[in-house]
């Protein structure tokens, strides 16, 4: 769609809330107590290889009934999966292990089982993506959140320091992307470039030619931390459930953070739209945003046909719900952008744009990965 206008913008991001007064009740945010994702182990790794190559995720995954069919994981296959591997920015590596506390396996997979519905599929049409052009427009909250990764994808900032962006754009899961070892953020911010001819006897230049544009300001990683289910030979066939990581920047950025939350049904977000923006490689140097209803979901992915591209993949998928109490609506992190992915339905395979669930355990390990304790991940 290119550009888009800001008032028509404004509009439209105002859609959940206008969609929602009808439910106040309904569509608010309804915090409850999240387990504890604890430290058992760590252990020193030999350093990365760093050679795999990047490219955009796409995978064959075990699809929406087929998942529906799989016995429920163990508490121990979980905390197999929910292990972590951290690289530092010397090019060391820790291997982490964790267990559980206060956790429950039915409680954990309890959001979807009653209230499964599949929803007829949308048809790919015109061009739905959003340019943000304006300059001013682009550098504010919620925009301002998103940041892009120096593999070629798309991250957001969930803290002054963290940035939440999917597993493969670090990792193909055997081996950490050649740039990891470099790797950087760019944050887009409003700078002043001069321009134009100096006047005839003056030593200024004219102050017209002074233009104000965006453009990264480029920061270093610290740290990433990966979960092990993302990695193959750990987890079969649910690889994509796992697709994010957190990177910890050098630097504390000044802008306002989204917060993560953990995702109801789709039955209970207006009109079960998400929105997320990112740097699409169609549309270089350029934020794009889109909306789009879930047509499908399960226990750890969310299906949908929001139109994407290469370099998005990362991207915070965010929802706007009423805080407890109060007339205000507040935007969460509920789901990482993963891409396009074939999924096996009844025997045949289906494509969609998928996106990783944010469930009481992933929520509990990124806070405890972003925050350092857990008394700051208690209520999710």
């Amino acid at each position: 769609m290119g550009f888009i206008p800001l008032f028509l913008l404004l509009s439209l991001t105002a859609l959940g809330a206008a969609s929602g007064e009808e439910a106040e009740d309904e569509y608010t945010w309804h915090l409850r107590k999240v387990p504890l994702v604890l430290n058992k182990r760590t252990v020193i790794l030999s350093s990365p290889e760093f050679k795999a190559e990047a490219k955009p995720q796409l995978n064959v995954t075990c699809g929406i009934e087929c998942q529906s069919q799989l016995p429920l994981p163990s508490v121990s296959d979980l905390e197999n999966f929910l292990s972590y591997e951290t690289v530092y920015e010397n090019g060391t590596r820790t291997s982490t292990e964790v267990y559980f506390r206060d956790f429950d396996v039915q409680t954990e997979h309890a959001v979807i089982m009653d209230s499964h519905t599949r929803r007829k599929r949308e048809v790919y049409g015109t061009d739905s993506r959003f340019t943000i052009a304006d300059k001013q427009f682009v550098t504010n909250y919620p925009f301002s959140t998103s940041v892009k990764v120096s593999t070629g994808c798309t991250g957001i900032l969930v803290s002054p320091k963290h940035v939440l962006t999917a597993a493969h754009c670090i990792h193909d899961g055997k081996d950490y992307i050649k740039g990891v070892k470099k790797l950087r953020v760019g944050i887009l911010k409003l700078r002043s470039k001069r321009g134009g001819k100096k006047r005839k006897g003056s030593k200024k230049r004219n102050r017209r030619s002074l233009e104000i544009k965006p453009s990264f300001q480029w920061t270093r990683v610290k740290r990433t931390q990966v979960p092990k289910g993302w990695f193959k030979g750990v987890s079969e066939d649910v690889a994509v459930d796992y697709d994010y990581a957190i990177l910890e920047l050098k630097r504390p950025q000044k802008q306002k953070f989204m917060e993560i939350g953990i995702i109801p049904s789709v039955k209970k977000v207006p009109g079960s739209r998400i929105h997320f923006s990112g740097f699409d490689d169609d549309r270089p140097g350029q934020l794009v945003y889109r909306f789009c209803s879930v047509s499908d979901e399960s226990n750890d992915l969310l299906y949908q046909y929001c139109d994407a591209q290469p370099g998005s993949s990362g991207s915070g998928v965010y929802i706007r719900l009423k805080e407890p109490g109060k007339k205000k609506w507040k935007r969460k992190i509920i789901g990482v952008f993963s891409g396009h992915q074939w999924v096996d339905v009844n025997g045949v395979q289906q494509d969609y744009n998928v996106a990783v669930r944010i469930t009481p355990l992933k929520y509990a390990q990124i806070c405890f990965w972003v925050h350092g304790n857990y008394a700051d991940c208690r209520d999710g």
